[in-house]
């Protein structure tokens, strides 16, 4: 097993008083306290009195190692996913834990991230719980292949990994032994194992309590530390795969081109390896909810197997939150997006009785237009009929506040100060490009994007090649639709030094170009 130098430490000077008031500042008032009582608000009103004895109960703890009992109490809420609401494997557990206690783990949490990243600890195919990474990017990333592949006739296997139960089950020595190889140092490994220890909680539904139960296994989700401590732990699983593997926490996705029968022998032997990973760190798969996806017109459809039982095959998965089926066309995504935005903003419609624009646009705009934009990067519409359906949902929408009912859809975006949801996704996509190219994307912008070597004396120094392409879903895929506009941008719109002045001058670039949409 590869682990980092051992010499490698966290930085000493993390925990300061300053750093303590400026996490108190930013204590959110809107959630819910911990077992111990202690309201978020309360901390955030009196930031400035109780820091100082804050910082000495933080410092103390570290140093000795000793958590105080109440930040190892947790009061267990679940929240539903999906299915059978009474089946109970169908909710999410969610802790609450001491707000004083999570202000702590803030200030740590920020010191292991900012080592992580100094010395490239994670991968670069975890895109869960990391700065500049998301869900978009991982799908826009682990898909390229996908689409390219599709393009060019070429069959593709995924397979999709579910760990049963992931953050509740990971085992604590073996997490600490990892974090210790990974170069951790004493302080806060011993710190971390005494948070784990002796940990209790109880699940709390509409007010009632039960028991409280001992906690011998698993990260708490809900805690501020649990994610990169679990990052930390699964960082070793592609150790020695073959596939393209892509990581979102504990969602796994493995991906291979199938172009004779050693292919396939490979994928296998990469489910075997990680079935002897999740052996030897006593982790499981969900056999039942791992699936394979065929992609391509001559695929041959073969068999595989994990921890000896085949694996079932499906034409449709959900992958972190969209659609994605087997020719990956973005029609059901589409179709889905535009219905569960209608629904929100029908039930505001009944529910709601004022029109005044204050109170209409903000629920639009936190309600109802995340459905249709949620790593829209990667599913962007192609088709005209699902442009239309999701643009429809917005023209509702501006109609139901007062004042506009006798304007056009064009004048209502006007007064309302909206873009087009069409013309949003463009500049959503230039922006993320220039993330991608100039930005905090660019680490994983390999295979993505190639830079044009020809130089020409008009254009700018940023141009990219154009991919050629057979399918129409090929031709509206995110690292080939955009790289037209891109190469047209002005040389001081791609130049910008900043996101935020990218933004800038790109909107004035676009409205002076009177741009609003592709012509794909």
């Amino acid at each position: 097993m590869k682990f980092i130098n051992k010499n490698l430490r966290i930085q000493s000077d993390w925990l300061t008083q300053d750093k303590v008031l400026h996490k108190l500042n930013n204590v959110n008032v809107n959630k819910a306290p911990g077992p111990d009582g202690i309201h978020p608000r309360v901390l955030r009103e009196l930031c400035v009195e109780i820091c100082k004895p804050l910082f000495l109960n933080f410092q103390d703890s570290f140093l000795s190692g000793i958590v105080p009992e109440d930040w190892r109490k947790a009061d267990v809420v679940p929240i539903f996913k999906k299915g059978l609401k009474f089946v109970p494997g169908n909710s999410r557990p969610v802790s609450l834990t001491s707000v004083a206690g999570k202000v702590f783990e803030g200030l740590l949490r920020d010191s292991i991230q900012e080592f992580i990243g100094r010395y490239n600890v994670i991968g670069k195919n975890q895109h869960g719980f990391m700065k500049h990474r998301s869900c978009q990017t991982n799908l826009i990333t682990f898909y390229e292949e996908v689409s390219r592949s599709i393009d060019q006739g070429v069959a593709v296997d995924v397979i999709y990994l579910d760990f049963a139960k992931a953050f509740d089950t990971v085992p604590h020595k073996r997490l600490l032994f990892k974090l210790r190889k990974n170069g951790l140092d004493e302080n806060t490994c011993s710190w971390i194992e005494n948070w784990l220890k002796d940990r209790v909680q109880r699940v709390v539904i509409n007010g009632t309590f039960s028991r409280w139960t001992p906690v011998v296994s698993g990260v708490p989700q809900g805690s501020v530390i649990g994610p990169i401590l679990f990052n930390l732990f699964i960082n070793d699983l592609e150790i020695g795969i073959e596939s393209h593997v892509s990581v979102f926490a504990d969602d796994t996705k493995l991906g291979k081109v199938i172009q004779c029968e050693q292919d396939v022998t490979s994928l296998q032997r990469d489910l075997d390896r990680l079935g002897d990973w999740a052996f030897k760190w006593q982790m499981k798969f969900n056999l039942d909810k791992c699936k394979v996806m065929h992609f391509g017109v001559k695929n041959t459809q073969a068999i595989y197997t994990l921890n000896g039982t085949e694996l079932g095959k499906s034409k449709q998965e959900k992958d972190l939150g969209i659609i994605i089926d087997f020719k990956l066309s973005n029609n059901v995504q589409c179709q889905t997006a535009a219905a569960k935005a209608s629904k929100v903003l029908a039930c505001i419609k009944r529910g709601v009785h004022s029109r005044d624009e204050n109170i209409i646009l903000p629920l639009y705009k936190s309600m109802v237009r995340p459905h249709l934009e949620y790593a829209v990067q990667f599913w962007a519409p192609v088709l005209k009929k699902d442009i239309i359906s999701l643009e429809n949902v917005q023209r509702r929408a501006t109609k139901l506040i007062r004042g506009m009912e006798g304007l056009s859809y064009e004048e209502r975006l006007t007064s309302l100060n909206l873009f087009s949801l069409e013309k949003r996704r463009l500049r959503g996509d230039l922006i993320t490009l220039y993330k991608y190219i100039r930005g905090h994307y660019q680490p994983l912008s390999d295979n993505l994007f190639i830079n044009r070597t020809i130089h020409r004396t008009r254009g700018h120094p940023f141009r990219l090649e154009e991919r050629k392409f057979s399918l129409k879903h090929r031709k509206g895929y995110f690292t080939v639709r955009t790289i037209k506009l891109w190469n047209s941008l002005p040389v001081e719109v791609v130049g910008s030094e900043s996101v935020q002045t990218f933004k800038k001058r790109l909107d004035d670039f676009l409205q002076t170009q009177n741009i609003k949409g592709y012509n794909i």
